[in-house]
């Protein structure tokens, strides 16, 4: 099993966070969020916490926390502090270490660095979430480019929402990448169903690093 994942997504609000809980859970392993845009409710790392089943421990603290719900460079400009990219180091873990992104693949940090740039730096594989409906198949073969371009491994792709087999034969097909599984939104999500759809729809063996291309 490899040692850290990275989990990014086409866009924002597409279910990432979940997916990393049933990731972190699936493979009893840890779960970091670098940056963290927006602290009133609920954060990401809260979520985490409470989906995923594991220790307060492995939940390991952010690098940076910015109150303003916002792409991480104005957040961090309206809190008067700068994100330093190259300062992003992936924390040790005892166990697989689930990484969160924020938002998608282009998303600025600075005014002159974007999160993908940081995942290349890093090396590591990268499993891209993606929406099942319609738009999905142009965001998730653009989202494949922009990896492609930088040489980011890829394991492969997990969809997220209703069943639509036609959108991820043609994104498997084009993106010639490897479709993850998908998981269902679920009603009511709790650390158990979570954990149940999870061991429904992956294999743990196609989180190994061995499986991730360029």
């Amino acid at each position: 099993m490899t040692r850290a994942i990275v989990v990014t997504g086409t866009d924002t609000g597409i279910g990432k966070t979940v997916f990393c809980a049933g990731l972190a859970g699936f493979l009893d392993g840890c779960y970091w969020k670098p940056v963290q845009a927006g602290l009133d409710g609920e954060t990401d790392s809260a979520a985490v916490a409470r989906l995923a089943g594991l220790p307060a421990e492995r939940i390991l603290p952010e690098a940076r926390r910015l109150a303003l719900p916002a792409s991480p460079h104005l957040a961090a400009e309206r809190a008067g502090v700068a994100i330093d990219p190259a300062a992003l180091i992936p924390p040790a873990a005892p166990r697989p270490l689930v990484i969160e992104g924020a938002g998608g693949l282009l998303v600025p940090l600075t005014r002159e660095a974007l999160l993908i740039d940081v995942f290349a730096r890093w090396g590591l594989p990268v499993v891209l979430c993606a929406r099942t409906a319609l738009g999905t198949i142009n965001h998730t073969l653009l989202s494949l480019e922009a990896l492609r371009a930088r040489a980011i491994p890829v394991l492969g792709v997990a969809f997220i929402g209703e069943a639509h087999d036609e959108n991820a034969r043609i994104i498997a097909a084009l993106g010639k990448v490897n479709v993850l599984g998908r998981l269902p939104r679920l009603d009511p999500l709790t650390p158990d169903t979570l954990a149940a759809a999870f061991a429904r729809a992956f294999r743990r063996a196609d989180f190994a690093a061995g499986r991730a291309a360029a």
